[in-house]
């Protein structure tokens, strides 16, 4: 694991470094990449810096393995090379990824697996469609860890990697995260969507050794358990 820590990209905390990955956990308000050139607000292009240390002609880059939201915060992969990359996407159900959402309202089924297929339209709004041609299949599970009035705080296993998948299975479901203004309630109160990609579990694609990462759980999602 290297700590140089004299290129450190500013606003991305890397958790790990090998010849093989990056481990970054990236904060709200940061794009995972965008084909938007003049877009510089994006972990990918950051980390591009970053392995360059300013060498423009450098050849090194960061390969995006999966992506977050802007508005989620946590555990994102990247690959130094496109053939670690290619190894992460053959392999990608083997990953396991754990999120901790807080929601509006309180669940009747504490543990639950939300299946639909997903479709976005024009506007780039994402929906779950009963036409299984339109959309890609898409499973959410969930169990409940904490609950008061207002809000429950639910442990989530992602079993497929949609766009906006998690925001728009528990929008429908009637919970919608917290601090979603795009499928959730529109009131601006709450400071950020709370919404984190928690812990991640894989087998390095080099040496097939256990990897486990794992990131704090925001003040801000405490705040909202201890409000009622």
């Amino acid at each position: 694991m290297k700590k140089n820590t004299k290129h450190r990209p500013r606003g991305l905390e890397i958790l790990y470094e090998d010849r093989d990955l990056l481990i970054i956990n990236k904060e709200i308000g940061w794009l995972t990449t965008s084909p938007d050139r003049h877009e510089m607000r994006t972990a990918e292009c950051v980390l591009n810096d970053y392995l360059r240390k300013g060498a423009a002609r450098s050849r090194l880059r960061a390969f995006v393995v999966h992506r977050l939201d802007r508005e989620t915060s946590g555990l994102l992969i990247f690959a130094k090379s496109e053939e670690v990359m290619l190894y992460f996407h053959e392999h990608w159900k083997e990953v396991e990824k754990e999120y901790l959402a807080i929601v509006h309202g309180t669940l009747a089924e504490k543990t639950k697996t939300i299946s639909s297929h997903l479709a976005q339209n024009k506007a780039l709004f994402v929906y779950s469609t009963p036409r299984q041609g339109e959309g890609k299949f898409s499973e959410t599970q969930y169990s409940v860890v904490r609950e008061n009035k207002e809000f429950s705080a639910l442990k989530i296993n992602l079993l497929t990697g949609r766009k906006n998948q998690i925001r728009v299975h528990l929008a429908e479901l009637g919970h919608p995260v917290v601090g979603d203004r795009k499928y959730g309630l529109k009131e601006k109160k709450f400071e950020r969507m709370a919404l984190l990609s928690r812990s991640i579990s894989f087998k390095h694609p080099h040496n097939g050794q256990p990897m486990f990462f794992e990131v704090p759980r925001p003040r801000f999602f405490d705040q909202l358990m201890e409000s009622s």
